[in-house]
């Protein structure tokens, strides 16, 4: 038995998991965000509550691990940020901590357990708050040991022209301190983002992905500049892994409708079509972090 956490910046998730089929969910607790103490304080009331002592510790984060430093990237938990992650909680804790992204967990999860089953190749991606991605090969994650590959949200790569006809598009600042991320344009609120530069509105994604459905023009156009944003640096993710299913998670992947539309954009751009869905919804919709950090403990205890 292991005890895994999906750790948010507002609530941490934890449970105790058996195996890949028996993982038992506990209640969410706050995350103490600014206090260590406190926070280390929260995993010892989950690890307390199993009924032996596990054999691991698992954690999905959002952020990285430097694979050269052990320093943890972990913005939106001030207090975890910039530790030697690992080191500290094994001493905290006194057992065994393995720490994954949280991007990481939701692939292995969904080519484990979800859309992803069958696959050698799993490329999951979320579109929701943020953009992010990870990458499963053969059943194992490419950044087994940390690092950032999958992150396809953050590079200065969003077109400043899309959309028929093309409409003329800024740069905008992303979080991560670089200016035209698809983060910061393809995200929830970068949709929101281009719809306003578009239409001089402000409309909440959900609102926008309605609109389009409803047959709202404005909408309609501002789906279609950013399915042609999205779609080609997706596109070439698609040329560079070999992937031959993308599962989507987060808020948007709610809109079946758009994940279609993208799927269309990319099947057109890509070296490879493949005549059935390539780009599709998760499967795995309840806590796919906490799973994923269960399955990764799992194997790591194992090892």
């Amino acid at each position: 038995m292991i005890v895994c956490f999906d750790i948010g910046g507002t609530a941490i998730k934890g449970g105790h998991a058996y195996a890949s089929q028996d993982i038992r969910a506990l209640p969410r607790l706050p995350t103490p965000a600014n206090d260590f103490e406190a926070f280390t304080a929260c995993l010892r009331q989950v690890i307390g509550a199993a009924e032996a002592k596990p054999r691991q510790i698992a954690l999905s984060i959002c952020g990285i691990i430097d694979a050269q430093t052990g320093k943890a990237v972990i913005a939106n938990i001030p207090c975890l940020h910039g530790r030697a992650l690992q080191e500290d909680l094994e001493a905290a804790l006194g057992l065994p901590v393995l720490i994954t992204n949280d991007a990481d967990c939701f692939v292995l999860a969904e080519a484990e357990l979800g859309a992803g089953r069958g696959h050698s190749v799993v490329f999951g991606i979320i579109l929701g708050t943020g953009v992010g991605g990870g990458l499963v090969v053969n059943g194992a994650l490419i950044n087994e040991h940390g690092g950032f590959a999958g992150e396809w949200g953050h590079a200065p790569v969003a077109a400043t022209s899309a959309g028929t006809p093309p409409a003329s598009l800024p740069r905008f600042q992303c979080g991560c301190g670089q200016h035209g991320c698809i983060d910061a344009t393809c995200s929830a609120r970068g949709m929101e983002r281009l719809h306003q530069h578009l239409h001089g509105e402000m409309l909440s994604s959900e609102n926008i992905v309605q609109g389009w459905i409803a047959g709202d023009e404005a909408c309609k156009r501002s789906i279609d500049v950013y399915v042609d944003v999205l779609s080609a640096p997706l596109a070439l993710c698609v040329n560079l892994t070999g992937a031959t299913i993308i599962p989507v998670g987060g808020g948007l992947s709610n809109a079946v409708p758009l994940l279609e539309e993208i799927d269309k954009a990319v099947q057109a751009r890509i070296l490879r079509p493949f005549g059935r869905p390539l780009i599709v919804q998760a499967q795995c919709r309840m806590e796919p972090g906490l799973i994923g950090a269960a399955l990764a403990g799992l194997r790591a205890s194992r090892a």
